[in-house]
C-alpha cells in the first residue's frame, strides 16, 4: 500500500522568539476500501482540539488575550451599571464561548458584546433586560438560519473585497476615534457620555495614557515581524577590539530581546487593576464572593416586539458585515493556513445568543476589531482566547457581579489605549487595496459608514459605486465574465 506523506503548513508568527509547535496538516482522506471507525474519528477530533489550543508562545498568547478588553469592558460595565445586566452570568457564558471558539477555530476568535443593541439600551431607558435579551435571541436566530441554509456563505462569496475592506476601515477608525475620546475626556460610561477634559496628572490622567502608548510602541513597534532580531551573530578574527565591540553588540542584543519580548498589553492591564484599588481602596469591602444567581429571563410579547424593532433590525447588518463577513476575511488574511467559512461563523454566533440570551447573558458576537487587537498583541492560537475564557469563568464564579465595583474604578484612559491599537490594527488590514478603483470604493464605503454611523448604509453605497464602476468598464469593452470580480492582485 502506498504511503501518504503529511506536509506541515507554516504558521505565521510575528514574534521570532516565540516557541512554535508545528503540527502536520491532515490532508484529504485517502481513497481506499477501509472506512473510518467512530473511535478513530473521535480521536482525530480530540487531537484537533488539542492542536487548536496549543500555545505558540505563552507570554505572547497571554498578552494577546488582553487585546479585546478595550471593547469588552466599557460596554459590559456600562450595561451593568445602567441597566442592571447580570455581570456574573455574562462573564460565565462569554468565558464558555471563548473556550469553545478557541477549540473550534484554533485562532484568537473574539467574543464581543453586540454594539448596536448595547447602544440602544444605553440611550433608551425603556429598553431594559427583557428587550436586550429578546433582541439578542432574535438576532442569533436569524444568523443561525442564514448559516444553516448556506445563504451566509453565498453572501460572502459575492460581496466585493473592496467593500469588505471599507467596512473594516470604518470599524477600525471608529474604534480609534472612540479610543482618543476615552483618553482625552473623562467618561460617564453608564450614560455613554464624555464630560470635561481629562487632567494631565493622576491615576487616570493623560500622562498615564501617553506613557502606556509609548511603552506599547517601544515593545511592539508597528507589528514588525523581525522586531526581535538584531543580527549580532558575527564571527571575529581574534582582534581584541573586535571582540569587545562584538560582545557589546551582543549585550545590547540581549537587552533588545528582553524588552521586545515583554507582554506589553498584559502589563498595562495589570497596572490598570492595581490603580483601580489605589484610586479607591474601600472597593475591597464591596466585593462579595460567590457566583451571581443565574435565572431564566421572562420576556413578554411587548419585549419581543420592542427587541426586534429597536434592537434586532439595526444589529443584523452590523452582525452580518462585521461579525461574520469581515471576520471571515480577516481570519483568512491573518491565518492563511486555516480554513474559515462564513457558514460556521454565522452558526456559532447564532448558537451563542440562542443559548445565553435566555439566562441574561449579554448578546455576543465575533468582531473584526477584537480579532485584530488580539493578533496585534501576540494572539496566534485558540489557546489565547481559552486563557481569557478561563479567567472570565474564574471571575464569574468567584466574584460574580461584584466585580463591577472594581471595573468601575479601572482607568478609562488605559482602556482607550488598548482600544486604540486594536482599531489601528484593524484599519491596517486595508493596505492591500492597491488599485485606484478598489481604493475609491473602499474609502467611499468607509466615509459613509463613519459619517452615517451605519455599516449597512456604507455597505449599500459601496455596492452601488462598485456596480457603477463595473458597468462603466463594461461599456468600454470589459467581458461580462469579469463583471463581478471579487479578487485583488495582492493578498495580505
Amino acid at each position: 500500500m502506498a504511503s501518504h506523506t503529511q506536509v506541515p503548513l507554516p504558521i505565521s508568527i510575528s514574534d521570532p522568539e516565540a516557541t512554535v509547535y508545528i503540527v502536520p496538516h491532515i490532508g484529504p482522506t485517502p481513497t481506499n476500501t477501509t472506512t473510518t471507525s467512530p473511535k478513530a474519528s473521535f480521536s482525530f477530533n480530540v487531537e484537533k482540539v488539542k492542536t487548536n489550543l496549543i500555545l505558540r508562545s505563552k507570554w505572547a498568547e497571554l498578552n494577546g488575550a488582553m487585546g479585546d478588553l478595550g471593547t469588552y469592558i466599557p460596554i459590559v460595565l456600562a450595561l451593568t451599571l445602567a441597566r442592571d445586566l447580570n455581570l456574573g452570568t455574562t462573564l460565565i457564558f462569554t468565558g464558555i464561548y471563548n473556550i469553545l471558539t478557541g477549540a473550534i477555530y484554533g485562532v484568537p476568535m473574539p467574543v464581543q458584546p453586540m454594539k448596536s443593541i448595547a447602544a440602544v439600551a444605553l440611550a433608551d431607558p425603556s429598553f431594559s433586560i427583557p428587550e436586550i435579551m429578546a433582541s439578542g435571541i432574535l438576532t442569533g436566530g436569524v444568523l443561525l438560519v442564514l448559516g444553516a441554509t448556506g445563504l451566509m456563505q453565498l453572501v460572502y462569496k459575492f460581496i466585493p473585497l473592496c467593500v469588505v475592506r471599507g467596512i473594516q476601515l470604518a470599524q477600525g477608525l471608529s474604534f480609534a476615534l472612540t479610543a482618543v475620546k476615552y483618553v482625552r475626556k473623562i467618561q460617564d460610561l453608564p450614560k455613554s457620555k464624555s464630560l470635561e477634559a481629562r487632567h494631565w496628572v493622576g491615576f487616570d490622567g493623560l500622562v498615564l495614557a501617553i506613557v502606556c502608548v509609548c511603552f506599547i510602541v517601544i515593545v511592539n513597534g508597528a507589528g514588525d515581524k523581525d522586531r526581535g532580531s538584531c543580527g549580532c551573530d558575527h564571527d571575529h578574527d581574534g582582534n581584541s577590539d573586535e571582540v569587545v565591540e562584538i560582545e557589546g553588540k551582543k549585550n545590547i542584543c540581549k537587552v533588545r530581546k528582553l524588552i521586545f519580548s515583554l507582554p506589553s498589553a498584559f502589563l498595562v492591564f495589570v497596572l490598570g487593576v492595581v490603580l483601580a484599588f489605589v484610586r479607591r481602596p474601600m472597593v475591597v469591602h464591596e466585593i462579595k464572593f460567590g457566583p451571581s444567581s443565574i435565572e431564566v429571563v421572562k420576556i413578554s410579547r411587548h419585549a419581543w416586539k420592542q427587541g426586534f424593532i429597536k434592537g434586532t433590525i439595526p444589529q443584523l447588518p452590523l452582525s452580518i458585515l462585521n461579525s461574520v463577513i469581515a471576520v471571515c476575511k480577516l481570519s483568512s488574511d491573518l491565518f492563511p493556513g486555516k480554513d474559515f467559512s462564513a457558514t460556521s461563523l454565522s452558526v456559532t454566533v447564532g448558537l451563542m445568543n440562542l443559548i445565553g440570551g435566555w439566562f441574561g447573558a449579554m448578546p455576543a458576537c465575533h468582531g473584526a476589531g477584537g480579532l485584530a487587537g488580539q493578533y496585534k498583541f501576540g494572539g496566534r492560537s485558540g489557546g489565547c482566547v481559552a486563557i481569557l475564557g478561563g479567567a472570565k469563568l474564574v471571575l464569574g464564579f468567584v466574584l460574580g457581579s461584584s466585580l463591577a465595583h472594581i471595573l468601575n474604578q479601572f482607568p478609562v484612559a488605559i482602556l482607550g489605549v488598548l482600544l486604540l491599537f486594536a482599531g489601528i490594527e484593524l484599519a491596517m488590514t486595508c493596505r492591500d487595496m492597491n488599485t485606484k478603483e478598489d481604493s475609491f470604493v473602499m474609502l467611499t464605503c468607509a466615509a459613509v459608514s463613519l459619517v452615517g454611523s451605519s455599516a449597512a448604509l456604507g455597505f449599500l453605497c459601496g455596492i452601488i459605486i462598485y456596480v457603477i464602476l463595473k458597468v462603466r468598464k463594461w461599456t468600454k469593452g470589459m467581458p461580462l465574465s469579469a463583471f463581478w470580480n471579487n479578487e485583488t492582485t495582492e493578498q495580505l
